[in-house]
């Protein structure tokens, strides 16, 4: 029998699918296996390129099989999708992972490491309790509308919701006095808790080289730190800044044929958590150029007198990308007098 070189893995809870192929792509076998299974299997398995699409789980395996000795593959399931032949099953998944990972001009996703994850979830759990946090206050703001009461979007507008319930002038049921008073407890403990998680954020940044270092550019505070430096590959990993702005979405998206090129809008391919960051830090430049001024005749001054300002925001984040990738990989602090973009307010 053939060397196995290469194993395509469909992932998933309890049952797993490997494709085994040679070096010329010919199938050596074909298994279902379980979960407990799938893990002897492979530690017997002699060392080889272990394929699997970049899904849930998929980091945790990635470990694994590289504490086994095999060379792990992550591919992002879009790129896998155009080898699937005919029917879609497990099986022909698994294949199209072989066929996807062969590929020369493949690109792969980094392997996360336990941190990173760990990282990862204390930044989803402050993103879910708020949330949470604008489903409750958008919900009393909607009940007390069907009884006369408008009040502003925002958390900042919770103190009015607080007032026109306990109000005694005002004509309210005392059923809804009372459902009001639950809604108000309910928003106060997941405040509290996202600002204990706040509190942690700023921790662990603190905690970080990188995630210091990241903070000394206007715009970025502890919560977009730490999303880069846990949801961004190693800058290493990119040749140049303009690459991780393209990984994040942030340059425009191409529709180009017969010579002639056609941009449009950002194509919003990458990391929606940093993309979206990047975005509201870009935001909070603008806003502060606007109250206290920036530099006259700078880029930034240029664009805000010619272009929308969320337009500019986006152009504003493209290069702060730029410059993020420029400061991890040399290791530098943001320096005030950097060239790009000219104009940012320290």
């Amino acid at each position: 029998m053939d060397e196995v070189i290469i194993v395509g893995v469909d992932l998933a809870k309890n049952v797993f699918q490997a494709h085994g192929a040679a070096a010329d792509g010919s199938v050596i076998f074909r298994k279902k296996l379980s979960r407990p299974q799938f893990a002897k299997f492979m530690s017997e398995l002699p060392a080889c390129i272990v394929a699997m699409e970049a899904c849930a789980t998929a980091h945790y395996w990635g470990r694994e099989m590289t504490r086994l000795g095999h060379e792990v593959r992550l591919i992002p399931p879009i790129y896998v999708k155009p080898f699937v032949k005919r029917q879609k099953n497990d099986a022909a998944d698994a294949e199209a992972i072989v066929e996807a990972a062969l590929r020369p001009t493949m690109r792969f996703v980094e392997i996360k490491t336990a941190e990173q994850q760990s990282r990862a979830m204390l930044f989803r759990t402050r993103e879910l309790l708020v949330t949470q946090r604008t489903k409750m206050i958008n919900a009393l703001r909607a009940h007390l509308a069907e009884h006369g009461f408008v009040v502003a979007r925002g958390v900042g507008n919770v103190q009015r919701l607080a007032t026109i319930l306990d109000g005694q002038e005002h004509d309210l049921p005392e059923l809804v006095r009372q459902m009001g008073a639950i809604y108000l407890d309910e928003i106060t403990r997941i405040s509290e808790r996202i600002d204990s998680l706040k509190l942690r954020i700023r921790a662990v940044g603190e905690d970080s080289d990188a995630a210091r270092r990241l903070q000394t550019m206007p715009g970025i505070g502890p919560i977009t730190a730490m999303a880069i430096e846990t949801f961004a590959p190693p800058m290493e990993v990119f040749k140049r800044g303009r690459d991780f702005a393209a990984w994040l979405g942030l340059v425009p998206r191409q529709h180009s044929t017969g010579g002639k090129p056609r941009l449009g809008h950002v194509s919003k391919m990458g990391q929606r958590d940093i993309r979206r960051l990047l975005i509201i830090g870009a935001m909070s430049v603008i806003q502060a150029a606007a109250r206290k001024g920036a530099v006259g005749g700078s880029w930034l001054m240029r664009m805000l007198a010619r272009k929308p300002r969320m337009l500019v925001a986006i152009a504003l984040a493209n290069k702060m990308a730029r410059m993020i990738w420029a400061m991890l990989v040399r290791k530098e602090d943001y320096r005030k007098d950097c060239k790009v973009p000219a104009g940012m307010p320290a």
